[in-house]
């Protein structure tokens, strides 16, 4: 007998509300009621035959960013939360959500203003890690990585800026998914970088990444179908993405190329030789510290120190930035993305490790160094994606020896169906 939409519903509810668990960490606001009342119209249209599509009655979370109409959007802070005032409408993905029938269960804990890749949160709580509850989730969609893991929801919608899907992906053990950036409407998300911010899924197959994919960019959910592995060409990026590189990923990583040859694919090193130019760029401020200033510099100016120390350090730094370097940047940005699609033309995509290292011990990243260290780490390989404005997916790889650690894979800018085609060959692969 098919379990109902209720049912499973109750079971993320249970699963949320259970003291022993990480709920009241991840889950920040329940939607108890009216999920209640999606999930039960879910199974109305089911009884009579009727479907809104694929996403009809799945249980959905969303990042604590997105707008809900008569609702403050806090974006993980303490300040927004007490000053805020409420959202005249939901986001634009969260209506195309509620339109598929999606039942969204949750809003869901994130590092503060999303910038961070650790997932720690000193207004709300840390949630833990589900292979290590004193390990940090990653981040920024810190509640969302551990939802999904943890099953509080079946999909969790975050955003990925420098890597705030893949990395709690890869740390929790899912798939994290970032779309190419013009895909997916951020209109009613809270921003931290106008330039670099995206909108993407996490959960545990390739499968339900691209279901609300296709249905937050407007499109049509269709069946996927794998590619073949062999003769695909996969570029391994070479140098800086190995750089301090922990033995447990080394290991899970060289086990998963070694599969990926057997399986046929037409692996080659690859060393990037535009990733140096990239690195000058950004010395140049970056882009999410400086337009994060631009959002947050009034803020900053009467309740500094109610903002996470982390996360205002950086938001800071932003701020000494002068007009005519970030105009640079933006300019050398565009002549890098041309010239770093016309590279990669030469690939089906390129795969490197999602992050160089396990999820660090929240006792590691105490101080505002340690915590610099770690950041700067979890955030190098994937923050590449959103400057050269590519699309990619975090897939959990195995043999991690009781933690967890990602694969990812990256494809040119609009190329969003074929890598997801190749991301559930390589997810079958792996299982």
């Amino acid at each position: 007998m098919n379990t109902s939409f209720r049912d499973r519903l109750e079971q993320s509810l249970a699963r949320i509300a259970d003291p022993k668990g990480e709920g009241a960490r991840a889950c920040l606001t329940v939607y108890a009621d009216t999920a209640r009342a999606a999930a039960d119209a879910a199974d109305a249209r089911a009884k009579a035959g009727q479907s809104l599509g694929p996403l009809d009655g799945a249980i959905v979370s969303i990042k604590d960013l997105f707008d809900v109409k008569g609702e403050v959007t806090r974006a993980g802070s303490k300040v927004l939360a007490e000053e805020g005032k409420p959202a005249t409408a939901d986001a634009v993905v969260v209506t195309r959500l509620r339109a598929a029938g999606a039942v969204i269960v949750a809003k869901t804990n994130m590092s503060e203003f999303a910038f961070s890749g650790i997932g720690a949160n000193p207004h709300y709580g840390t949630p833990g890690n589900p292979f290590d509850r004193t390990r940090a989730p990653g981040g920024s969609t810190s509640g969302g990585g551990v939802a999904v893991a943890d099953d509080m929801c079946e999909i969790a919608i975050g955003s990925d800026t420098g890597g705030s899907t893949r990395i709690p992906g890869a740390l929790c053990g899912v798939v994290g998914w970032k779309p190419s950036r013009q895909r997916v409407p951020t209109t009613g998300a809270f921003p931290l970088s106008f330039t670099l911010d995206s909108i993407g899924p996490l959960a545990k197959t390739v499968a339900q990444c691209a279901l609300a994919d296709a249905v937050m960019a407007g499109g049509k959910p269709e069946a996927l179908q794998p590619v073949s592995l062999g003769g695909l060409r996969l570029g391994i990026a070479q140098g800086m993405p190995f750089d301090g590189i922990d033995g447990t990923v080394s290991k899970a990583w060289e086990g998963a190329v070694a599969a990926l040859g057997e399986a046929g694919a037409k692996l080659s090193d690859e060393t990037i030789a535009l990733i140096p130019e990239m690195i000058a760029c950004n010395a140049k401020g970056g882009f999410p510290p400086t337009e994060a200033f631009s959002i947050h510099r009034d803020l900053l100016k009467r309740r500094a120190g109610d903002i996470d120390q982390n996360i205002r350090a950086r938001i800071e730094r932003g701020g000494t930035v002068m007009a005519a370097d970030y105009v640079d940047m933006v300019q050398e940005r565009l002549r890098l993305i041309r010239a770093m699609d016309a590279w990669m033309s030469g690939f089906d995509a390129l795969i490197l490790p999602t992050t160089p290292i396990v999820a660090p011990k929240l006792s590691e990243v105490a101080t505002l160094e340690t915590f610099g260290q770690k950041n700067m780490l979890l955030l190098r390989n994937t923050s590449m994606g959103n400057f050269f404005d590519l699309c990619g997916v975090s897939l959990p790889l195995p043999n991690t020896q009781g933690l967890s650690a990602g694969l990812m894979v990256v494809a040119r800018n609009g190329q969003d169906s074929h890598l997801f085609r190749i991301a559930a060959a390589v997810e079958r692969l792996f299982a």
